[in-house]
Order: C-alpha cells, then structure tokens, then sequence
C-alpha cells in the first residue's frame, strides 16, 4: 500500500486534500478513487487513508483509522558528518533514512570538496530533505530524521558541548581507535538508554586537528577495521553495526 508524508494533525474521517508534493506523488502512482493508502505525519502518527478526488493537480483522500508500528531504534542516532562530494550525499541520505537515523548535521570541514553557501546551501539542504521523505515513504519509518542546517565543524563541536550528551563515537583512523564491534560488547548492555552520536569526516577524514578538538570535546574514537573506506560507506557501516545491535534494536514484541 502506497505511503505518503502528510505534515499533521489530521483527524479521523476527514476530507483532506493532500499537499503538493503527496498529490504529484498519487498521480504518478496513478490511483484511482476509491484506492487505499497509508498517511504518516513524520512524528509517529499513521492512519489509513482513501482517494476520494483527483483533479488535475489536486488529490483529495478522506482519513480512516490511526494506527502506531514503531520502527525507530530504541536509542536515537544521530549522524554528523563532512558532506561528501557529487551526488554522495543524496545516496547516504537515502540509506541512513532506511537504517534509522533520527537527525543528520552536515558539516563543513578543512578537507571538504563539496561547499555551499546562500540560496545555493538553501537549495542543496531541501533537496536533502526531499530525499529523506522519499526514502520514509518507501522503508516505513514513521519518524523523519531532521536534516540540520550546515554548519562549520568547530563551530558545531562547540554547541554539542552543550545540553544531554549522547554516547559520541567518532569514526578514526588512527592506532589507538577502538574497534567498534569491542566497543559495543563492551559498552552498550550496561549503559542506560541514551541517544547515540556518530561523528565521520568527508573524503579523507577530519583533518589532525579536527580530530584533536573531537576528541578533546569529549568524541570517543572507533575504527571499522584495517580498510579505508569511502567517506559515505564508513558512515553507513557503523549505523548498520549501531542498528543491528540488541541494546538498540526494537524486540518483535514492541
């Protein structure tokens, strides 16, 4: 059954006419009235739904039953990372979305290829926006991560300082990273339920310094093995590992 992001509230057995981009998204799928689909206002609600009108540009539907199926990780992930170059970041926007990612923080950073600023940097973050939608719509997350505006890495490692601190990891190179699989066995059955910060660098890594300033703002350094992968794999690797584990997954039951 088709899902479309509708921002809320709605209500139960309402005429409701879809916004914009929903109705273009009916139209292409080319449903009919009478034809059934499932709304998700991106905070956890969900209800049924069924196509009532379609003009040329509008699709009118009338709302059913709500229902809750949570899909989210028990602990929220949050992925800060040096924007990657080209069309990269479109692909690792996609799949954190399908792995579970509650917010992501683009960052500029000394060795970052890809730079954006103004109507330009405004343009690029919608479009990043846009493609997390598409990617709850098709996964059925319920949640839609945040997609934060761009910022310096000093000057965000400055304000994370700040408020509830999440267990940080900060993806590393360097010989003294703990393996991340040890680092879960190790830390994550014993630790209260607390939200999780993934920090990673874009092409090439953080720079000496930025891993300096990282870890000296309280980032604990993680390695996924003697492989150097790229910049978008190295991100999704550790949220796949982050996802899978028990202390983060949602049992069956819930």
């Amino acid at each position: 059954m088709p899902r479309l992001y509708v921002p809320g509230p709605w209500s139960a057995d309402a005429e409701l006419e879809l916004p914009p981009a929903a109705s273009r998204h009916v139209q292409v799928l080319r449903l009919q009235p009478g034809d059934a689909l499932t709304l998700f206002d991106g905070q956890g609600g969900q209800r049924d739904a069924t196509v009532l009108h379609m003009g040329r540009r509008e699709v009118t539907v009338r709302t059913g039953a709500a229902w809750t199926q949570e899909s989210e990780p028990l602990r929220p992930i949050q992925l800060a990372l040096g924007v990657p170059a080209n069309d990269r970041m479109d692909w690792l926007i996609e799949k954190a979305t399908e792995l579970g990612v509650s917010a992501i923080q683009p960052l500029l950073c000394e060795r970052s290829v890809l730079r954006a600023s103004g109507e330009r940097a405004e343009k690029k973050l919608a479009h990043w926006r846009g493609i997390a939608v598409a990617a709850c719509e098709q996964c059925g997350g319920n949640r839609l991560p945040e997609v934060h505006d761009w910022q310096a890495l000093t000057d965000w490692l400055r304000q994370a300082g700040s408020g509830a601190k999440p267990l940080r990891l900060l993806l590393s190179l360097q010989p003294d990273a703990q393996p991340l699989g040890e680092w879960l066995q190790r830390s994550m059955a014993d630790a209260p339920v607390r939200g999780i910060g993934l920090l990673s660098g874009p092409e090439g890594g953080l720079s000496p310094a930025e891993e300096t300033l990282a870890r000296s703002a309280g980032w604990t350094p993680v390695s996924l093995g003697a492989r150097v992968l790229r910049a978008e794999t190295a991100a999704l690797a550790a949220l796949a590992a982050l996802q899978l584990h028990p202390a983060t997954t949602p049992s069956p039951a819930r």
